[in-house]
């Protein structure tokens, strides 16, 4: 067994920016992301997302990650920088935009990245996050179930497998005004949904269900298969201070 994951391939991040960008496009156009002067990517990966964020933004973007091997693919219009969430080194009121697609995922402890990206934002900075919630993952039929893998596999890698129902609570606690939807879009399956399941460090038993699962993913047509995870849609505004 893997002790930790590793960061997904570049491929599967790509594939997964690809499926989030409708919901991700009109999340950005709310947080007025034209307007924005000094945007950070935070947990960029291989820069999936960055230059999107570098095309829409109205100013400059810095890509930050703990693989810095990682950065190196990321938009060369964008300052790419190695570092940790829970230590972010940037001054307070840096960035009055800070994005994370299934990053906050990774980051820990939680409470502490948080405060973190709520010291960084500027009064009137927001905070645009689209984060799982693999606690509610609705699955069908029986044989594709992965629940229960993912959430202890995630669990075993470091992550935080119920990241999505935290973040309003503790973003609440930093004083930001915090408003949330969720995806409401279901399509079917689709198999490569269970290749990250690849990359986590598994027992045994899982790694049998998983190759289980994966099978009956592959032989399945259209709406044979149902697999919905849900998505935490975050807009968390760092209130402007009074004078």
């Amino acid at each position: 067994m893997k002790l930790r994951a590793e960061l997904p391939v570049a491929e599967l991040l790509a594939m997964q920016a690809a499926w989030l960008a409708p919901a991700r496009s009109a999340l950005l156009r709310r947080a007025t992301i034209a307007q924005r002067k000094r945007v950070l990517d935070l947990g960029a990966g291989y820069g999936a997302v960055t230059g999107e964020l570098a095309r829409r933004a109205g100013g400059s973007v810095v890509a930050l990650d703990r693989a810095g091997d990682a950065l190196r693919a990321c938009d060369a219009s964008a300052a790419r920088v190695g570092g940790d969430g829970a230590r972010l080194p940037f001054q307070s009121d840096a960035f009055d935009l800070v994005f994370t697609q299934f990053g906050l995922l990774w980051m820990t402890p939680l409470a502490v990245v948080v405060a973190e990206v709520a010291r960084v934002l500027t009064p009137g900075g927001v905070l645009v996050a689209l984060e799982p919630g693999y606690g509610g993952l609705i699955e069908s039929p029986p044989e594709v179930v992965t629940r229960e893998v993912w959430l202890a596999a995630l669990a075993r890698a470091g992550a935080d497998p119920l990241v999505g129902r935290k973040l309003p609570g503790l973003l609440s606690v930093q004083g930001l005004d915090v408003r949330v939807s969720l995806l409401d879009t279901l399509m079917p399956a689709h198999p490569t949904r269970l290749d990250f399941l690849h990359d986590l460090p598994l027992t045994s038993d899982e790694s049998a269900q998983l190759e289980r699962a994966s099978h009956a993913a592959k032989t399945a047509q259209g709406w044979q298969h149902v697999a919905h995870l849900p998505l935490f849609l975050i807009l968390a505004t760092k209130k402007a201070q009074r004078i």
